[in-house]
């Protein structure tokens, strides 16, 4: 169970670090871009529809893996 506790801690972690690398294809180094086009009056340089449905299925899937370690892996 504790292997199974932190197997979904590292699967957690992994996915938090998705969202946060300035290497990872849906990092928030785009949201900033995106941001900072946006205040220059420039056209979005990425698919902010697709970014955004690509990050918002890690984040369901953090809550998904945090929601099973709360109550217990079996």
């Amino acid at each position: 169970m504790e292997e199974n506790k932190q197997s979904i801690s590292q699967q957690v972690a992994d996915l938090k670090l998705e969202l946060s690398s300035p290497f990872s294809p849906i990092g928030d180094w785009k949201i900033a871009k995106i941001t900072e086009y946006r205040a220059m009056g420039l056209e979005d340089p990425y698919n902010m529809e697709e970014l955004a449905a690509a990050r918002q299925a890690v984040r369901d899937k953090i809550n998904e893996l945090e929601a099973l370690a709360e109550r217990g892996v079996q």
